[in-house]
């Protein structure tokens, strides 16, 4: 589903469990030996999805491990991101030549837990969904809105290397697409587009920035 929301020089890969001829390198492997089995699953999971993910670009893949806040350290030619959620694993890559960072996010869909949305929005934010819900009651904006926001993060920090609070982002809704006002200055990004969609239960966010 993933490759349905970037464009084609972003190569992606998916898996919607956990397949068991999943391995990770021994070097990525160290780093969950002390994680609970779920974990474990999760981790594995998406890095063989972004080891699949970089072959289909081209690059031999190589140990994913975690940097700063947990991102994962991708060779210097790629840019990339990793997602993971019950029932849903994916990875996206892309040369770094052309695009300049890459965003994805899956989430259940279903509604946020009570107290997460004033949390994780802006009350511009939640009068805009709380509009798209009255017209759409089937589906979970507020999850919608919640992975968008994380899929904002994932393309803003390889390119800023600085915290953005979910206040700091806001965003409005299109027919499967959304826009990005940034309240924070980095990285000469002022606003980033991005695309979502709902299937089968899953919600998956994504943004491609170019260079």
């Amino acid at each position: 589903m993933i490759e349905e929301l970037l464009p084609a020089v972003v190569a992606t890969a998916e898996t919607f469990d956990d397949p068991p001829e999943a391995t990770l390198f021994d070097a990525e492997a160290v780093e969950i030996e002390k994680a609970v089995a779920k974990r474990r699953r999760e981790f594995t999971s998406g890095r063989w999805c972004a080891h699949r993910a970089m072959r289909a670009l081209g690059v031999q893949p190589v140990p994913l491990l975690r940097g700063e806040r947990g991102a994962p350290q991708w060779p210097s030619e790629v840019v990339g991101s990793i997602t993971h959620c019950a029932g849903y694993r994916g990875a996206a890559v892309a040369r770094r030549r052309q695009l300049r960072s890459v965003g994805i996010d899956a989430e259940q869909h279903e509604p946020l837990p009570d107290g997460v949305l004033d949390v994780v929005s802006r009350p511009e934010e939640r009068e805009h969904i709380a509009e798209l819900s009255v017209r759409d009651p089937g589906t979970c904006w507020d999850r919608i809105l919640f992975s968008c926001k994380e899929s904002v993060y994932k393309t803003w920090y390889p390119v800023t290397g600085e915290w953005l609070g979910f206040e700091d982002a806001e965003l409005e809704f299109g027919a499967g697409s959304f826009t990005a006002r940034l309240h924070k200055s980095a990285g000469g990004l002022t606003g980033l587009r991005g695309r979502w969609l709902v299937r089968g239960g899953i919600v998956l966010s994504a943004i491609a920035l170019e260079g």
